[in-house]
C-alpha cells in the first residue's frame, strides 16, 4: 500500500487513477492539484481526492507515488515545479500519449532525479473529459505502456507494473522511440485522418446533407474527430516526425488503391481488399504480451 498519492491534474485520467487506487485499497491518502482551483475543489467534493493542494509542489510533499496527468506540452513546466521534492524511492509517472518529448523534458529538468520517473501511457479514456467523469474502472482491462529509462531502478519499474496491474490494466514495456512510432501509426494518424475527412466532407456545399445520410460506420470513424482540440494539437505537434512518416505511408497505399480503381481492375481491387481483411484478422493473434520482468 502507498502512504500518499499526489495527483497533478485532477481531470478524467488523474481522477480515475485516484479512484482506482482507493477502490483497490492501495493508498491511504490522496492529495490533488490542478491549475484551476475550482477543479481541485470539485475533485475533493466528489471524493476523488482527500486534500486540495494550492501548488504542485505542495501536492507532492510527503508522497511516495505521484501521477502527473497534464497535457504533454505542460510536462516540462510541471517537472520543474516539483523537482525539488522528487526523492529516491518515490514513484513518479505520467499519462501522456507521446513519450520521447516527455522523457526529454524529464531529463532536462529533473536531471539526477530522473531515476524516479517511469513514463506511462494508459490507453484509455472517454469522450467526456473532466473530473466529473472520473471512473474507478477506467483502467480495468486497458493496456498501459511503460517506457522506463535505462537507469531507472528495476524495483521502481516493477512497482509501476504492479500498481497498474492491481487496478486491472495489462502492462507492456517499450522504448520511448518504439512507443511513439507505434502510436503514430495506430492512434495519431487515425485522428489526423478523421480530422481531415470531416473537414473534407463538411466543407462541401451539400456536406451536411451527406452526413445526414451516413450510417454507423461513418459515425464510428468520425467519432474521434470530436476529441479535445487542445490535447490533439499538442500530441500531433509533439510526435510530428513519426506522424508525417505514417502519413506518407498512407498516401502511398491510397495512391495504389486509386490507381487500381482508375484502371477498373476488379480482380486487383478485390485482392487489395482481401489482403486488408486478412491482415485485420491476424492482428489479434499477434497482440503484444504483458510485461513480467524488466
Amino acid at each position: 500500500m502507498f502512504k500518499q498519492l499526489g495527483v497533478l491534474g485532477c481531470g478524467l485520467m488523474g481522477g480515475s487513477f485516484a479512484l482506482a487506487l482507493k477502490r483497490a485499497g492501495l493508498v491511504k491518502k490522496v492529495v490533488g492539484y490542478s491549475k484551476s482551483p475550482s477543479t481541485t475543489e470539485r475533485a475533493k467534493k466528489l471524493g476523488v481526492i482527500d486534500v486540495a493542494a494550492d501548488s504542485a509542489l505542495q501536492a507532492v510533499a510527503g508522497c511516495d507515488i505521484v501521477l502527473m496527468a497534464v497535457p504533454v506540452a505542460a510536462s516540462e513546466a510541471m517537472f520543474s515545479a516539483i523537482r525539488h521534492l522528487i526523492e529516491p524511492g518515490l514513484l513518479l509517472m505520467d499519462v501522456g500519449s507521446t513519450k520521447r518529448d516527455v522523457v526529454a523534458a524529464a531529463r532536462r529538468t529533473l536531471k539526477e532525479r530522473v531515476d524516479s520517473f517511469v513514463p506511462a501511457h494508459p490507453v484509455a479514456g472517454k469522450e467526456l473529459a473532466g473530473v466529473g467523469n472520473a471512473d474507478a474502472a477506467l483502467y480495468s482491462g486497458c493496456q498501459v505502456i511503460l517506457t522506463p529509462l535505462a537507469q531507472t531502478p528495476i524495483e521502481l519499474v516493477q512497482k509501476a507494473t504492479d500498481v497498474w496491474s492491481a487496478i486491472g490494466a495489462q502492462v507492456l514495456r517499450m522504448t520511448p522511440e518504439n512507443h511513439d512510432a507505434a502510436f503514430a501509426a495506430v492512434s495519431h494518424l487515425p485522428h489526423l485522418l478523421a480530422f481531415a475527412y470531416v473537414s473534407a466532407v463538411t466543407n462541401q456545399t451539400a456536406g451536411r446533407d451527406f452526413v445526414g445520410l451516413a450510417g454507423p460506420g461513418f459515425r464510428d470513424f468520425t467519432r474521434i474527430a470530436a476529441s479535445d482540440p487542445l490535447v490533439w494539437r499538442d500530441v500531433l505537434l509533439a510526435n510530428r516526425d513519426e506522424i508525417l512518416r505514417q502519413s506518407q505511408r498512407f498516401r502511398h497505399a491510397l495512391d495504389a488503391i486509386e490507381h487500381v480503381i482508375r484502371g477498373g481492375n476488379a480482380e486487383a481491387l478485390e485482392d487489395l481488399v482481401r489482403k486488408a481483411s486478412d491482415a485485420r484478422a491476424g492482428w489479434q493473434m499477434n497482440a503484444p504480451k504483458p510485461a513480467s520482468g524488466r
